[in-house]
């Protein structure tokens, strides 16, 4: 009997002592899959090439970033928000696919708030409104005027339905007063490869995705959608400087599934912000137009969920709908 119970109590404490991570290896101990679900070219996925390097080194590890895109963001979005909650799957994210995808789809597949811990916000930045270098259109007065003389017929391209470049578009429609066609793609790069082939006129792409199009003369910039001008491109208009409600930015952010190991967050958490004050990884953010004001990670969950209020109403006043 006394064997016995000797060895129940061996068994519990082992049991104890795997449920608080004495046996459990240092974390972390393999690579940590940073999931983008977006196509490669958009901001994030330009933001996780240029970080992963350094974040691997602060963690001690390999970072692999891997694209899943689809749904305007969904499927990866789901991914990860299924995923085990061992601080080795993470989703760097914008805020179109995590503050406007659970208002635009009827059943996005996930929850933004309960499904995720946000982790880190790394940065904003803004769109902009591109056309080919030889387009007659070259200042928004041009767009707009050449808006109103054939109604329906100007056409811009998109991210795709429901991004923030789909409802900038919008925005720009009813304070101008004017009825551009609005052209979705799957992702910023192939509307970007559309108007550099003359295909489209205009799009509305992230400064990230376009400013090397823009500085090689492949692009001519017409405004973008701060509230101010961006130190990475300060000759470029803002849309507000003519219409004060056309802003609208994107926001970069790391989140982990709901749930995941209190101490893979705090490590996480503490390798972002040794990485993001290495001045190379600043300089490179910032050279793609990001703004690094920083936001401490318990604020991030109240900025997602502000924004969630705010792009509902924007996206009720476009009348976007996705099954």
């Amino acid at each position: 009997m006394f064997k016995e119970a000797m060895m129940k109590i061996g068994l519990a404490l082992v049991l104890n002592a795997l449920a608080t991570g004495v046996f459990a290896q240092p974390y972390p101990n393999k690579s940590i899959n940073l999931v983008v679900p977006q196509t490669a070219g958009g901001t994030n996925d330009i933001v996780a090439r240029l970080i992963a390097p350094s974040l691997g080194e602060a963690l001690g590890t390999s970072i692999v970033v891997e694209n899943r895109p689809g749904s305007g963001g969904n499927i990866g979005t789901q991914s990860v928000a299924h995923a085990a909650k061992d601080g080795y799957t993470l989703l760097l994210t914008i805020n179109s696919a995590q503050a406007i995808n659970p208002v635009l789809y009827k059943n996005p597949g996930f929850d933004p708030v309960n499904d995720f811990i946000p982790l880190y916000y790394i940065g904003a930045t803004p769109y902009v409104l591109v056309t080919p270098p030889g387009s007659p259109l070259k200042t928004l007065a041009d767009v707009v005027a050449a808006a109103k003389k054939k109604p329906g017929e100007l056409a811009y391209a998109s991210a795709g339905n429901g991004t923030i470049s789909h409802l900038l578009g919008a925005m720009l429609n009813t304070s101008a007063g004017i009825d551009m066609q609005h052209i979705p793609y799957k992702g910023v790069a192939p509307a970007i490869n559309d108007v550099l082939g003359g295909q489209v006129p205009l799009a509305f792409a992230s400064l990230p995705s376009a400013l090397n199009y823009i500085k090689a003369g492949k692009l001519q910039a017409i405004a973008i959608s701060s509230a101010k001008r961006s130190g990475a491109a300060p000759d470029i208009p803002t849309l507000a400087e003519t219409y004060p409600d056309c802003v609208g930015e994107v926001w970069v952010a790391i989140f982990a599934p709901a749930g995941t190991n209190p101490l893979a967050v705090k490590k996480i958490q503490s390798a972002m912000k040794s990485m993001l004050a290495i001045p190379d990884v600043r300089e490179k953010l910032m050279a793609q137009g990001l703004d690094l004001t920083p936001i401490a990670p318990e604020k991030l969950g109240t900025l997602l969920k502000d924004e969630l209020v705010k792009w509902a109403r924007i996206v009720k006043a476009s009348g976007a709908q996705l099954d």
